[in-house]
């Protein structure tokens, strides 16, 4: 039997079960929504973001199995998997409802805020790392790096790898493209605020069938929008990458 799709009502009682968990816990120092939920911004699909705070000299390992275990047994995870940034942990569960539930555990001493999404609802906050902002100059270098390997593919006729590669170059324009409007880079989270001619371009990078003739056209129109994005940031760079990347494309 299909499990029921969750409501905004079961996130909302999920979530203060949760935050009361953490309150509970003599080894968690603190804790805070971070996401949607800290800028009030939720709506129908957002999922849960709880960071903790750890104490120090706690047993990570163990407070994370506890907590890991209370989620199997209480609300109905069915899987989860890691994601470590620095010291940081985000173990993030699916449930059986479909809710995302992400829980970062972190150092007491490195908790806090590394960007706008986080409201502290109890303890204190240490210093969080600084960790350097996106570039410019690295969306610029996956991006021919992925075309560089867009052509080998092609030429070796691995069309899935081709069309894999094309799509990576194309998440890095894009990337390229929202950081120079202001917009969010990361996971494609600006990308429907772009504006519409530049969109309209991009478009065209999709690639609409698995044979070497469209991942040629699709390649010449990604390499073509990723030129007019670097001309728009950095002249000197154009100047050095433009033949280059012509030439992987034509």
């Amino acid at each position: 039997m299909l499990a029921a799709m969750f409501t905004p009502g079961d996130r909302s009682r999920l979530r203060d079960s949760l935050v009361a968990a953490a309150r509970a816990d003599p080894c968690i120092t603190g804790a805070a929504l971070t996401g949607s939920a800290a800028l009030a911004a939720e709506d129908r699909w957002s999922d849960i973001d709880l960071a903790l705070g750890v104490a120090s000299g706690a047993d990570l390992t163990q407070i994370v199995a506890d907590w890991t275990g209370r989620m199997y047994r209480e609300w109905r995870a069915v899987h989860h998997v890691d994601v470590y940034r620095g010291n940081t942990l985000f173990r993030v569960f699916l449930l059986a409802d479909t809710l995302q539930v992400d829980i970062a555990f972190w150092p007491a001493a490195e908790f806090g805020a590394i960007g706008p999404t986080f409201r502290l609802l109890f303890g204190a906050t240490g210093q969080p790392p600084v960790l350097p902002p996106p570039s410019a100059a690295g969306f610029i270098g996956m991006a021919w790096l992925y075309a560089l390997h867009v052509r080998s593919s092609i030429a070796r006729g691995r069309l899935w790898q081709a069309e894999y590669m094309v799509s990576g170059m194309r998440d890095q324009v894009l990337a390229l493209a929202c950081l120079r409007h202001g917009l969010p880079s990361a996971e494609g989270r600006g990308t429907d605020r772009l504006p519409p001619e530049l969109s309209a371009a991009l478009a065209g990078a999709l690639v609409r069938a698995l044979d070497a003739g469209e991942l040629r056209r699709a390649f010449g129109v990604v390499t073509d929008t990723l030129v007019a994005e670097v001309g728009r940031v950095d002249v000197v760079l154009l100047e050095r990458l433009a033949g280059p990347l012509k030439e992987l494309a034509g």
